[in-house]
């Protein structure tokens, strides 16, 4: 790599995160999404890389875009998906995630109050209202994001 890119790229580094702002916009003629003065950094850094030494090919770039374009992504689940079950990596060991019995009744004493769930066939209710998932319960009690499973006691932390 040229000394001149390699100064300028390393002159970045001490720059705070306004000057980064401006120099992105004039590299790329847009304002950046980041305030992230690393991520700023970074992608400053491979633009001026690339000018100074030449960008991605015609041919990977038109294979980026077909790439991106491909309708062959899956967004269902497979055919025989189990709801529940989660797959190990190496695809060898099923794991499956606690979930009580319908007609179950989960009780858990939060603050001064007695929370009372009735786990339902296709998901819970709590105070006649029904709800996909422990978790939402959890967090329309307490108002914080909350695991479910150990909200309820149904899983302890470090539990794979």
């Amino acid at each position: 790599m040229k000394e001149s890119v390699v100064s300028e790229i390393e002159a970045l580094r001490g720059a705070t995160t306004g000057a980064l702002r401006k120099r992105y916009y004039e590299l790329f003629g847009r304002e950046p999404r980041s305030c992230n003065k690393q991520s700023l950094f970074r992608t400053i850094a491979w633009r001026i890389q690339a000018q100074a030494e030449g960008d991605l090919s015609e041919r990977a770039k038109q294979r980026a875009l077909e790439i991106a374009r491909d309708t062959d992504l899956r967004i269902r689940p497979p055919v025989g998906f189990e709801i529940g079950t989660v797959r190990s990596k190496s695809d060898q060991v099923k794991q499956t995630v606690p979930t009580p019995r319908t007609g179950a009744i989960l009780t858990r004493r939060y603050g001064d109050r007695q929370i009372v769930v009735k786990v339902l066939a296709n998901g819970f209710e709590y105070q006649g209202k029904p709800y996909r998932s422990l978790s939402a319960i959890a967090r329309e009690v307490t108002g914080t994001r909350w695991n479910g499973l150990l909200f309820f006691g149904l899983k302890g932390r470090g539990d794979e």
